[in-house]
């Protein structure tokens, strides 16, 4: 079966129906039902013909199709191969996203690792319609829509796994790109003390948690890790004696006995309006996946300061300037003091593989003067075992909690200076110290605290 062929078969499957016949003109196609306007463009779009339908009893169309699906298991066709292929390689190399983009001369396809993006292979120019075609298929898109972007979901089974991928494509200049994210198919450890937090930063956390109420801030840019503390925090306050809430885009973890609200903007269901739904659901405690605007901000801090518990995530680099953020988004500082409780900024490291990580040279001048003593610094050499020298990710964070002077000086809208030598003087550590500690144990090198936080920020 030749791949334009396939691609034909397998569209026409998307809207239940089969291909019965093809000649130059035209092509036949049978279904059960009235055929609709979409499945007519797109057939015509695909095939570059004309469409005829004929009208089957829905037993013979199924029996068609199910003796249909039997022949194709066995005669896989090179672009489903090489689909599989890049998505098995994704699996192994425990890739969070593959990024398959057109170039001058056919498409470039790399991996995310770890956080970094890493080239996979080349893919040749007489394979790029097929190959865009076939994910567009699996992810029940509109194979005919090219000028938009599109999204998509789909499973498949992978070294006896099944394996869910989310599927985002985008018009280029050069063509449609596509980025496929490997949603977590295992089930995750979520107990608070797999965060890998140092011992006196969980417990600060813990003490913010077992509040009645309050705002616990997660903050950080995209990829740091901030919905995996939440999720953590979620599923530690989780107990049969309390109504735990949450609004997502999207529901990234399942967790039974939250009672968990995915956003749909297009259908007007927008963060705003599930949370002004939430407040009238008896919660006691609420999560919200992102403060993205002043309104959101404004009910997640009226809702910590009547009687309920609220997590979420805001992106912003430091604990301090959390603070000041907050008051630029139109929080005045008198609310903002009474109910904020705890802010933690996190950032995701590499970890150097324990099997080719090496001794370097030992450091004595530091940027940064807070920690004291020399700094034993490590190399990525790269081994068959990680192929990077680095291997997985290590979580780093920064806590601060709200005390007395800080909520007086928050009230009184005090500069973002005064606010930072307030945090100081908890003397707990920066995000680039924890980063510094990290490199001291051999855990990731200078080079990859560098390139996440920068010299001496935090």
């Amino acid at each position: 079966m030749k791949e334009p062929e396939r691609n034909l078969r397998e569209l026409c499957r998307q809207y239940q129906a089969v291909l019965l016949n093809e000649d130059q003109k035209t092509i036949t196609v049978a279904l059960a039902g009235v055929p609709s306007a979409g499945m007519l463009e797109a057939l015509h779009f695909t095939s570059q013909r004309r469409v005829q339908t004929e009208r089957w009893p829905q037993a013979r169309l199924e029996q068609y199709l199910q003796s249909e699906g039997d022949d194709a298991e066995k005669a896989q066709e090179p672009i489903t191969l090489l689909v599989n292929h890049l998505l098995l390689q994704a699996f192994q190399r425990r890739a969070s996203d593959i990024h398959i983009e057109p170039c001058a001369t056919g498409m470039r396809v790399r991996l995310r690792i770890d956080g970094v993006l890493q080239p996979l292979q080349n893919i040749s120019e007489t394979q790029q319609a097929a190959l865009i075609a076939r994910l567009k298929i699996l992810g029940n898109l509109d194979i005919a829509e090219r000028r938009l972007p599109q999204d998509g979901q789909f499973t498949l089974q992978l070294q006896g796994l099944q394996a869910a991928f989310r599927l985002s494509t985008l018009p280029l200049r050069t063509g449609e790109k596509a980025v496929i994210r490997l949603l977590q198919s295992e089930a995750q450890d979520l107990a608070l003390d797999k965060l890998g937090m140092p011992p006196d930063v969980l417990a600060q956390f813990r003490r913010a948690l077992a509040q009645p109420q309050g705002l616990i801030l997660v903050t950080g840019p995209t990829g740091s890790g901030k919905t995996f503390t939440l999720y953590s925090g979620l599923h530690t306050l989780n107990q049969p004696g309390r109504n735990v809430c949450s609004v997502e885009d999207p529901v990234e973890i399942p967790l039974p006995g939250v009672n968990q609200t995915q956003i749909n903007p297009r259908a007007g269901l927008d963060f705003q309006c599930v949370l002004r739904a939430l407040l009238r659901q008896d919660p006691d405690i609420i999560m919200l996946g992102e403060i993205r605007d002043a309104e959101s901000a404004g009910i997640a801090v009226k809702a910590a300061q009547t009687g309920h518990l609220v997590l979420s995530t805001l992106h912003t680099n430091s604990t301090t300037e959390t603070l000041t953020r907050l008051g630029q988004m139109g929080i005045p500082g008198y609310l903002l003091a009474s109910a904020l409780r705890l802010v933690i900024a996190q950032r995701l490291v590499r970890r150097l593989c324990p099997h080719c990580r090496a001794p370097a040279e030992t450091l004595h001048d530091l940027p940064e003067q807070n920690r004291t003593g020399p700094l034993q610094t490590w190399q990525a050499v790269g081994c068959d075992h990680c192929f990077s020298g680095y291997y997985g990710r290590l979580p780093l964070f920064e806590m601060l909690p709200i005390n007395s002077e800080l909520q007086t000086a928050i009230a009184g809208n005090a500069s973002s200076e005064t606010l930072s030598l307030l945090a100081q003087r908890q003397q707990l550590n920066s995000l680039f110290i924890e980063g510094l500690n990290a490199v001291n144990r051999g855990d990731t090198s200078l080079a990859e605290v560098y390139r996440v936080i920068g010299v001496g920020h935090g």
